[in-house]
């Protein structure tokens, strides 16, 4: 018997193999290039930038800078203004990020049937957060406002005690948290909506026929299903509730007492105001260290979870 040699492919074929690899490979590149570009423009290089600066103490009229090392760190550790910016900061997310989830989740499954009155419903708690920071906060001054507000004239009328959540030390920020919520509790709403509208009905009905009750069919079916865009939500409130800034600036101006003073706002007065762009900068990188970790240990958590 004799033993059958494989056969080799022709050299020309082998070339227009290896040039359609090379081919394949360009193509993707320059795909992903016009994305490449703009992450390094947008993101990468004002992040390097950033971390310059914080570095130096930096003249913007001469524009010079003068190599300060660590010092506008250690400034940051001692300044109690600043410990106080990262306290609010985090009682805010902690304040309001559960109530996106908790209340987004209970709007969408309010919502998440046909009809009209549903369809109109959806529509008026999304419209909100279409609207700007500045036209939301004008509209809560106009409410809240001490002793002319909306509030202060029902108080007034009533008999009740002057009620002025904007100046109090201990309301301050959860009127900001508040005012934050209704603003844009229309985002976590729609998402939740998408995801539930991606289970299976045969899933429900089977559920129905085996009298699960509600209860049981929200946590052991629709929980698990929509498990991620959980996590997802829970994600993006706390990126964007880390930055908060406009409703704070524009509805107490940090106060009172520095009560409701971001860290986003620290940044703003120390580069804008106060022009120590370097310790603007260190305040910048600091807040970016708190969010990446925050984002690691949400990430960490909803993994181990799946893996249970």
């Amino acid at each position: 018997m004799s033993a059958t040699l494989p056969v080799d492919a022709p050299a020309p074929a082998r070339r227009r193999a290896a040039g359609a690899a090379s081919g394949s490979r360009w193509s993707n590149a320059l795909f992903i290039a016009p994305f490449l570009v703009v992450y390094l423009l947008l993101l990468v290089l004002p992040l390097l930038k950033g971390i310059y600066m914080s570095l130096h103490d930096v003249d913007m009229l001469s524009q010079t800078a003068e190599f300060v090392g660590l010092k506008n760190y250690q400034d940051l550790w001692v300044d109690d203004i600043f410990r106080g910016a990262v306290r609010n900061t985090f009682a805010f997310v902690l304040m309001s990020t559960p109530v996106f989830v908790a209340l987004g989740l209970a709007l969408a499954l309010a919502l998440n049937r046909p009809g009209r009155t549903a369809a109109a419903l959806r529509a008026i708690f999304f419209g909100s957060s279409v609207l700007s920071v500045t036209i939301v906060t004008l509209v809560w001054k106009l409410v809240l406002m001490p002793h002319q507000g909306l509030l202060a004239n029902v108080t007034h009328a009533t008999g009740l005690p002057d009620l002025s959540p904007l100046t109090s030390e201990a309301w301050a920020l959860p009127t900001v948290a508040a005012v934050t919520v209704w603003w844009i509790i229309g985002l976590p709403m729609m998402l939740f909506l998408a995801a539930l509208q991606q289970v299976p009905s045969e899933v429900y009905e089977a559920a129905a026929l085996d009298n699960a009750s509600r209860w049981r069919t929200l946590w052991h079916i629709t929980l698990p299903a929509i498990r991620r865009t959980v996590a997802l939500v829970a994600v993006i409130e706390v990126i964007l509730q880390f930055q908060l800034f406009g409703q704070a600036q524009l509805l107490t101006q940090g106060g009172p007492n520095n009560s409701s003073r971001p860290i986003v706002q620290f940044i703003y007065e120390a580069g804008f105001q106060h022009w120590t762009l370097g310790y603007a900068a260190a305040a910048s990188q600091v807040l970016f260290g708190i969010m990446l970790i925050a984002m690691a240990v949400q990430v960490y958590v909803s993994s181990r979870k799946e893996a249970y």
